[in-house]
């Protein structure tokens, strides 16, 4: 995925779409039970050591009770992620980059040994009479380097695609690239994102039920995702930004933690 500038164009938002929709090529069925289907994308060239390591993996929910226009606001309203997220250790918006566009923070627990991780993505949206979009990928800011304690992840595309199939009812999916770097296994990594996936997505569900009632008494008529005008970030000049790649961060060595993880269970057996 290339971008004339930082900010996605018109095509790069067909091109997802396009990936959100397609079930042919290289795309395998790994779940597919209570209204929710998983697949990875697993490249032609596998063997090649040149090719992306972690996979894709996407998602998608048939949600019956719970609107379109709510699943997006659920995915946008960073407050209310901190009430429904159960991985999330801190979670923030920066700046505002456009009107359809801005700069967040994100940090997330892992289990130990391994360390928590984190990222900053650059989030862009579009929106029409018959879908909602949201991509992100990772950017780096002068501001928000990599801290020591944490490790430093890559979202090289993730996003979601959201159809209204009625006035309460919606296909929901989820598509992400990402690379949580240090010295993980990729297959481990690979493998867990498709275990976890159904979980996550039971978890946003469950917050899209929920949403409506919690937002009624927490500045209901406040969402700057919809309207530019209420947003009170500070407006930050999208040529200071840069693209993050994965192989200009410093690969934290966790191998040993892991090894000494596995001593002691198998100690405890």
């Amino acid at each position: 995925m290339s971008f004339a500038s930082i900010l996605p164009d018109d095509s790069a938002f067909v091109d997802f779409k396009d990936q959100c929709l397609s079930t042919t090529g290289n795309w395998h069925n790994k779940y597919d039970k209570h209204g929710m289907q998983v697949w990875m994308e697993i490249p032609k060239d596998k063997g090649n050591s040149n090719g992306p390591k972690v996979h894709k993996i996407k998602c998608k929910m048939t949600i019956k009770e719970v609107s379109a226009a709510t699943m997006y606001d659920v995915i946008h309203d960073s407050e209310y992620r901190k009430i429904w997220d159960p991985n999330m250790e801190e979670g923030y918006d920066i700046a505002r980059v456009s009107d359809c566009a801005d700069l967040g923070y994100y940090s997330w627990r892992c289990p130990k040994p391994i360390r928590n991780r984190d990222v900053v993505t650059l989030r862009s949206w579009r929106v029409t009479d018959k879908e909602y979009l949201i991509i992100n990928f990772s950017v780096k800011h002068p501001k928000f380097p990599p801290r020591t304690n944490m490790v430093r992840a890559v979202s090289i595309l993730t996003g979601y695609y959201i159809e209204p199939t009625g006035p309460n009812s919606c296909n929901f999916i989820y598509l992400s690239q990402a690379d949580p770097k240090g010295f993980l296994p990729k297959w481990l990594v690979n493998k867990a994102s498709e275990v976890l996936a159904p979980r996550v997505l039971k978890c946003v569900h469950d917050a899209g039920k929920q949403y409506p009632k919690w937002k009624e008494q927490n500045n209901p008529d406040n969402k700057p995702w919809l309207y530019p005008e209420q947003c009170r970030l500070p407006r930050m000049n999208p040529a200071e930004l840069a693209i993050q790649r994965g192989d200009s961060l410093e690969n934290v060595d966790e191998s040993a933690m892991l090894d000494e993880s596995l001593q002691m269970s198998r100690d405890k057996k």
